[in-house]
């Protein structure tokens, strides 16, 4: 009888295989993610990728309208307290219940002085659990964006955690593992079945997910392929179904192919270069980035139409500001690109002493679009007037830790304003001292305390023109300082077999697979 169990288990396991083979969407990225923890780094792309495994007490629509997730309905109790009402009759995928206490300690977890995804929730106070299924979040101030903010913050099973002793977060920067690292517990649309680093993750569909599926995805295989030719040419031959990294040096020859889709339009990420601000570098000298004279000449040395329209193709939006234009807090008469001028760069770097100063720039090939060539092009440019640049490159797994951990002398940073949507988003986590949950990603280590009391200012601002009216002052402190220098907002194309017949992309440019469908 065990025996005739086994046989009829393998085939019908044979047979799931066998159906879930014709409903597998294969999707060749241009990066890996960092880790299965989504508190482990403040990277978008990390977060997207697990948003198909764990969820939030909100959640974005397509149209990046605030809805219901975990949490039904919600409701302030007092000008700083927020009620979250929560979904019954949801399971983890260890067919545990979603419950209050499962909030409080994923709140917990995430907002640890030692997570690296706490300024995601500035404002954020402590979690009382009401009851089984309600919880009140307390925050430190009115905060017109804290729903916005709570649609990347996802909610992990208490009792899991304890059981794997992850009730503290993990890492990427410090390099700080644990179980959560490798494994994962969530309540969404797709259970993790498989990992291997830099190969493939392999996700299943969840047939336990609360909501009702609009994907018809059984299995789906993340692969990251870090060269461009090769992820161009494995969508050629059919190897992959989809890739969200489609080169823009490759855009004419993948739409001249019948079976391919393109699909192509700006991204809100905006790309800065930018400096190391502590007193000593790290090889001890006096750090010349401090002048203000030597950040004006490095702005001015940059060719931003060359690289726009050598490196970029002519996809890229020049940028002159800090955040894009369909970012809340944005100012078009902000938004001009400071001139190239390398007579003038040469006059500062005189004038602060810096000619022929070396440091290092640390980029990385597999985060933005270009960002090798684009660097390339920096440290090109510099050297022709005066400095001595040398350019650090590498993959983001060995060099985001010297990125977050203040090890870098310049570098590169994407910011595309998520979750909020809104320029507080870069002015809280990046250009805020750090302090507290505030600029967690300030790796380089400025402070300016008339950009904090803006900042502060703007937090409590309920009015919206009133609190926008803040921010663009704020970015134009932040120009006016140069305290990070913008380059361009990316742009980014995904392309597709013709198999796949339906897919949501937004200018967050994060996947949403559980609404896209293949084979239709």
């Amino acid at each position: 009888m065990k025996l005739r169990k086994h046989l009829l288990a393998g085939l019908a396991f044979a047979f799931l295989a066998s159906t879930a083979q014709a409903e597998t969407l294969r999707w060749g990225s241009p990066r890996d993610i960092f880790s299965l923890d989504p508190y482990s780094y403040g990277s978008t792309s990390n977060l997207a990728f697990l948003n198909h495994v764990y969820e939030g007490l909100t959640r974005y629509t397509p149209e990046f309208v605030v809805e219901p997730a975990l949490a039904t309905k919600w409701e302030l109790v007092s000008e700083k307290v927020w009620r979250f009402h929560l979904r019954k009759g949801v399971k983890f995928q260890n067919g545990a219940d979603f419950t209050a206490d499962d909030v409080v300690a994923s709140m917990a977890r995430v907002s640890h002085p030692t997570s690296p995804l706490r300024g995601n929730i500035p404002a954020y106070v402590s979690t009382t659990k009401v009851d089984d299924y309600t919880v009140d979040i307390e925050v430190n101030s009115p905060s017109p964006l804290f729903l916005n903010d709570m649609t990347n913050i996802f909610m992990f099973d208490k009792d899991w955690l304890i059981e794997n002793k992850s009730e503290l977060p993990t890492d990427v920067g410090g390099k700080v593992e644990g179980y959560t690292t490798y494994h994962t517990n969530g309540t969404g649309p797709f259970i993790v079945e498989s990992r291997v680093p830099d190969s493939k993750t392999v996700l299943v569909k969840n047939n336990g997910w609360w909501d009702t599926p609009k994907h018809n995805l059984d299995r789906i295989e993340f692969t990251p392929i870090t060269s461009a030719a090769t992820r161009v040419a494995a969508l050629l031959s059919g190897e992959i179904d989809l890739t969200d990294g489609a080169p823009v040096q490759d855009l004419d020859r993948l739409k001249s192919d019948p079976n391919i889709k393109v699909v192509e339009r700006s991204d809100l990420r905006t790309i800065h270069l930018v400096f190391n601000r502590k007193d000593k570098l790290n090889d001890g000298r006096d750090n010349f980035f401090n002048d203000i004279k030597v950040r004006q000449a490095i702005d001015h040395a940059i060719d931003r139409q060359l690289i726009f329209k050598r490196v970029m193709r002519g996809k890229s939006h020049v940028a002159g500001t800090m955040v894009a234009p369909e970012i809340p807090g944005y100012s078009a008469e902000l938004d001009v690109p400071t001139s190239y001028d390398p007579e003038l760069s040469k006059k500062l770097l005189e004038e602060a002493g810096a000619v022929g100063t070396e440091f290092t720039l640390v980029c990385m090939n597999d985060e933005s679009v270009n960002e090798e060539d684009v660097c390339s092009a920096l440290v090109s440019m510099l050297s022709r007037v005066g400095l001595k640049p040398t350019l650090d490159i590498g993959p983001r797994a060995v060099q985001a830790p010297k990125r977050a951990g203040g090890k870098s002398d310049a570098y590169m940073i994407g910011w595309a304003n998520e979750p909020t949507l809104d320029a507080y988003s870069l002015l809280i986590q990046v250009l805020s001292t750090r302090e507290g949950a505030a600029g967690v990603a300030n790796y380089g280590g400025w402070s300016y305390p008339e950009l904090d009391a803006m900042v502060k200012k703007a937090a409590v601002e309920m009015d919206r023109d009133k609190r926008l009216a803040i921010e663009t002052e704020a970015l134009k402190f932040a120009k006016d300082q140069v305290i990070m220098i913008p380059l361009h907002q990316q742009p980014m194309a995904w392309a597709m077999s013709k198999e796949v017949t339906d897919v949501t992309i937004r200018a967050d440019n994060k996947p949403r697979h559980w609404l896209t469908r293949i084979g239709d």
